[in-house]
């Protein structure tokens, strides 16, 4: 089929091979690690030294909260939305993966490696959301300020430590199957 053939061809185009992929993973590991479900990394380092020297009312508390309060309503999922999201990565994955390690194609095995990983970040931040939407929602009613921003600065904390080992371990498995792939594929073929 000559219409699938394009398709095909891109797909078996090289990829471990070239910098601009290994560009591609790193720039796109080291923005994620910048914010946390849209907060910047800064205000959670200042909230959580505020909070080690017992300042929990203080401005940098108050500053992570606003963040929260402004960030947290776009990582609002339904139930409807959350199946169609995961529904529609599961088969987009699903179909990279078969492509890639079922058909032998590279740059289906290169993007399976490169979006996994933030599929799986993705549902991270969003169960994260979910986890701290309730906190704040306390914050309005009988839960005092410094309890609610000592259990979101923990909360995310954790989040960040999960982000950089998933970070971590998604580029060195990518690295470790880049470097398989060219050994075993020396003229890319």
């Amino acid at each position: 089929m000559p219409q699938f053939d394009g398709f095909i061809s891109f797909l078996d185009s090289r990829s471990f091979g070239t910098i601009w992929y290994w560009l591609a993973v790193i720039g796109m590991w080291s923005s994620s690690g910048r914010k946390i479900i849209g907060v910047p990394v800064e205000v959670l380092l200042r909230a959580r030294h505020a909070l080690s020297r017992d300042e929990t009312d203080g401005p940098a508390m108050v500053a992570l909260l606003n963040w929260l309060s402004l960030t947290l309503p776009r990582w609002r999922l339904g139930h409807r939305e959350a199946v169609v999201i995961l529904a529609a990565t599961g088969f987009l994955m699903t179909s990279l993966a078969g492509l890639g390690f079922g058909y032998d194609l590279e740059m289906a095995q290169a993007l399976t490696l490169l979006l996994l990983p933030f599929v799986i970040l993705f549902w991270m931040r969003v169960r994260l959301a979910r986890r701290l939407m309730p906190l704040l929602q306390d914050e309005h009613a009988e839960r005092q300020l410094p309890a609610v921003a000592a259990e979101v600065v923990r909360c995310m904390n954790w989040h960040r430590r999960l982000v950089t080992l998933l970070s971590i371990l998604a580029v060195a498995i990518t690295a470790l199957w880049g470097v398989l792939w060219s050994l075993m594929h020396p003229n890319g073929m």
